[in-house]
């Protein structure tokens, strides 16, 4: 771990997730009928995914020649949050290729740990000045790898 601050946590509560970032709902979160917007869900995975590489000490894509971009997605909702709710963002790497990572999400209501949504995305490495594919760095690969352990596709 870094010596930065990390807005996630280590967390064996969940298996096979090993780490979770906490979001609070706004009311900018929410929609005319008082629940979050379907939409909003999706910056609370990206938060988790963001501290989940800060955690590893995974220097930014951009630094690898190129930037994650969004290849698929895939959301089932179960509950829906309301503004003011605490939101546990489980997140894991459930699987990495040469040049694409698959990211699994689950989102839970504190302190009833009620489930929310799940999600499953995946990213590809892009070189944005040539718009193709790029490897991901060996570094985050071996990070990853060590971090998710067994769980981990290949």
């Amino acid at each position: 771990m870094g010596d930065h601050l990390e807005l996630g946590r280590l967390t064996h509560r969940r298996p096979p997730f090993k780490y979770s970032a906490l979001a609070r709902v706004w009311f900018s979160d929410t929609d005319a009928q008082g629940i979050v917007y379907y939409g909003r869900y999706l910056p609370y995975f990206d938060h988790a995914r963001t501290e989940y590489h800060r955690h590893l000490s995974n220097a930014p894509f951009s630094q690898a020649g190129g930037d994650l971009v969004m290849r698929a997605l895939r959301v089932e909702y179960h509950a829906p949050a309301r503004f003011d709710d605490l939101i546990e963002a489980f997140i894991r790497v459930s699987r990495i290729g040469t040049t694409s990572m698959t990211y699994e999400c689950a989102a839970y209501r504190l302190p009833a740990e009620e489930l929310m949504v799940t999600a499953e995305l995946t990213v590809v490495l892009v070189d944005l000045g040539e718009r193709r594919p790029v490897p991901i760095p060996d570094a985050i690969r071996e990070a990853v790898k060590a971090f998710e352990g067994d769980d981990l596709e290949t």
